[in-house]
């Protein structure tokens, strides 16, 4: 999968350096995987939140910050909407 908006990523990594290794981990997992629908994803994150719209959020650190991504599953390509802890989460 192609990641659109590492540097949100990165900039979280800045500001919670706690979490850099899971954040570490999902992007290289994502960048090489191959999901063509929502069970390829929930095979390998059983915890991860279906949206409407292909929206995906993944919990990351023990359920401490989330990850909000879009899946164009097509294309391939993963877009990071948004990433912040829990209570962040909540006013998304």
């Amino acid at each position: 999968m192609t990641i659109v908006g590492r540097k949100m990523l990165e900039d979280f990594k800045i500001k919670h350096a706690d979490a850099r290794t899971q954040v570490d981990a999902w992007v290289s997992e994502t960048s090489v995987a191959r999901w063509l629908q929502p069970i390829h994803i929930k095979e390998r994150y059983r915890l991860a939140s279906f949206l409407k719209d292909n929206q995906i959020v993944f919990n990351l650190k023990g359920n401490q910050y989330r990850l909000l991504v879009y899946v164009h599953y097509e294309a391939q390509v993963v877009y990071i909407k948004n990433v912040g802890t829990h209570d962040e989460y909540m006013t998304w």
